[in-house]
């Protein structure tokens, strides 16, 4: 089966640290540049952050660069997300997502920063 499962999320207060994991099956994870995205409550989905297929570019939003670190693990099939220095405005669901387009994205996990 093709999917993506995103798990790591949590409870934090301002200025914590989490650290987010997606694990691919069912396609050639290390041929894909991956994505993380994330939604807030009652917004739209927010592009976070990329990491090329070799692992060698890697590309954030302004809102995280320098707070958050994207890599992966093409032997485990996995990508991850460090996220540091959390902020409330962090708080959403968190999607990894593959180039591919037909990788549907994961139920996605939940990070919620308290102020």
């Amino acid at each position: 089966e093709v999917q993506l499962v995103e798990s790591g999320g949590g409870m934090v207060q301002a200025g914590g640290s989490l650290t987010l994991s997606c694990v691919a099956s069912g396609f050639n994870f290390s041929l894909n540049t991956m994505s993380w995205n994330r939604q807030a409550p009652g917004k739209g989905p927010e592009w976070v952050a990329t990491i090329s297929h070799p692992g060698g570019l890697k590309w954030y939003a302004d809102s995280v660069r320098g707070r958050f670190t994207v890599t992966r693990d093409n032997g485990q099939k996995m990508s991850f997300l460090q996220m540091q220095s959390l902020k409330p405005e962090d708080t959403g669901v968190y999607y990894c997502k593959s180039d591919d387009y037909r990788v549907p994205w994961g139920q996605g996990t939940q990070v919620t920063v308290s102020s």
